[in-house]
């Protein structure tokens, strides 16, 4: 049974234990409005310390100004995490950050996460959440059947950071 709880900063470089190792072969393009499927054989090997620093680096900072930092655990096996920033905008929160291990994919494990960061977000006062979607169908067709949509207004500096994402809003006001 995988239960979800809040990690601290000192915690993050656990994320390491995360295996990322993805293999697809279809990547999404944003192309005059509509989302359009390409055929691409891609590969995402698993991250060393070396390739997790700069996003453990950015978590950190978010962490600082009141983010969270979730971890899915199967008794001590860390089995996937999320991150979320607060006030991304004023009625913005960002999931910053959804990664589940290799062997404990198809498994709801993502949902459990990304429902946690709802509910917080929430909570805060979001009216939004903000993710930048790597483009690979795996991760764009997870966010649109969690009911994210592509959004009309990207963040500028999100934007910035990853042009070739796919850029997501899910409404969080009923």
């Amino acid at each position: 049974m995988v239960g979800i709880r809040e990690m601290t900063s000192t915690e993050l470089d656990r994320v390491i234990e995360v295996d990322v190792s993805e293999i697809g072969d279809i990547v999404y393009d944003y192309v005059e409005g509509n989302l359009v499927a390409q055929s691409e054989q891609w590969q995402r090997p698993t991250r060393t310390q070396e390739g997790w620093q700069p996003l453990i680096d950015r978590w950190r900072g978010y962490l600082s100004q009141g983010g969270v930092f979730l971890g899915a655990f199967d008794g001590e096996v860390l089995a996937g995490i999320a991150v979320v920033r607060f006030n991304l905008t004023v009625p913005q929160a960002e999931l910053a950050g959804l990664f589940v291990s290799h062997d404990y994919r198809r498994q709801g494990i993502a949902v459990l996460l990304t429902d946690e960061v709802v509910h917080l977000a929430r909570e805060d006062g979001a009216e939004e959440l903000y993710v930048s979607a790597t483009p690979s169908r795996s991760a764009v067709d997870f966010y649109l059947s969690q009911g994210f949509t592509i959004a009309q207004e990207v963040h500028p500096a999100l934007y910035a950071l990853e042009p070739d994402d796919i850029h997501m809003v899910k409404y969080l006001v009923e």
